[in-house]
Formats: structure tokens, sequence, C-alpha cells
């Protein structure tokens, strides 16, 4: 399998769940609604994609993440789940796992891309540990993104992960729970694609 089959000048970020009808489809969506905002005619320079580990493939998102996704300000609209695949993490520049168990499904598909797999959680601890005056090499947003994310795959070793990296499932709760595990996705995601997004007007410039 290839390690990256992207374009260069984008970046695609795979968020994954078991369902990929609550939590993971909820962040791809919110994602793209702060990319949007963020980006206005931009917005091609990041895609963001989600898949489940057990999808049921072309269901809808579950109606309680769906209204707490719109109080957040995205939108279900045409949402359809996909099932976790080998060729969907082959070409990701960055995979965002929901839980630790998420993570090692991932890394059993495909273990070469463990430099570029997180947990959500934990990439957005990773994130707020680089100083923000780091420059990353790169003609573009998508290279210098890489580079950011080859730089929390380093200093993933100094960190210790637990129980807090994960994101709980809502499936069979009550909207509070949905609602919860919306504003944990939120909560991590938003800073760390913050953080993504500002790296758009940097100039290349060495390490």
């Amino acid at each position: 399998m290839p390690l990256r089959r992207s374009p260069a000048t984008e970046l695609t970020v795979l968020l994954v769940c078991t369902g990929n009808i609550c939590r993971s489809a909820l962040a791809e969506r919110l994602g793209r609604a702060y990319l949007d905002e963020a980006f206005g005619g931009r917005t091609s320079e990041i895609r963001l994609r989600s898949a489940g580990t057990h999808a049921v493939v072309g269901s809808s998102m579950h109606p309680d993440s769906a209204r707490v996704l719109l109080s957040l300000g995205g939108d279900p609209t045409g949402f359809r789940a996909r099932l976790l695949r080998q060729e969907l993490i082959g070409d990701a520049d960055l995979v965002l796992t929901m839980t630790r168990a998420h993570r090692r499904d991932v890394l059993t598909l495909a273990p070469r891309a463990l430099s570029r797999t997180f947990t959500l959680r934990e990439a957005a601890d990773l994130v707020g540990q680089i100083p923000e005056d780091v420059d990353f090499r790169g003609d573009g947003l998508a290279q210098r993104a890489r580079a950011l994310v080859l730089e929390m795959h380093r200093l993933r070793s100094r960190r210790h992960g637990g129980p807090e990296d994960d994101v709980y499932d809502p499936i069979g709760g009550p909207l509070t729970e949905h609602l919860q595990a919306g504003e944990a996705v939120a909560e991590a995601l938003l800073p760390l694609l913050a953080r993504v997004v500002a790296l758009a007007g940097e100039q290349p410039a060495s390490r």
C-alpha cells in the first residue's frame, strides 16, 4: 500500500470511529464548516473524510448527533457512513481516531501509517506543545502541515496517553451524551484545525 496518494497540494485528514454515524461524522462536518469559514474559496486545500471500523455503510448521521452538529454550526445533510479501508488510510496525511482502540484498528490495517495516526485528543495535545513561532519547511499549506504532523510524531514519545485520550461513544445513550461527545470533539478538533489553517499564511522556512 502506498504511504500517501493525495495530491501534493492537498492535505487529507481522515477521522475514524466505530459506526461513522456519531463522533467521526460530526467531526468531519464540523471541521468542514470551520474550514469553509476560515478559507472561503480555498477549501480544496484541506480534505476531510471519515470512516467507521464497523460502519453500516450508507447510513445517515444519528439523529441526536445531527442535532448536536447543527447546534455547533455544522450541516449533516447528505452524510453517508463509510467503512474504514486500507485505501482510505493510504490516502490520508493525518488520521485522527476517536479512541485508542480505533488507533489500533487503523494500524492493524496499515502499520506504516504510525507516524501520522493519533487519537484526536492526543493530536490536539501534541499540537499544543509545539510553539506557535515554529516555522515549517514547505511550498504550501499541505507540505507545511505534513511537517507539523511529523513534529507531532516526534513529540509523542515524551507523552503518556491513557483513557483521557478517548472520546466515548454516545450511541444508545440520551441526547446529553451525544452533546458531551460533540463538545469533546469540538474542543480537540477546532484548535488543531486552527493550527493547520495558520500554516497557510507562513512562508517556506528551514526548521
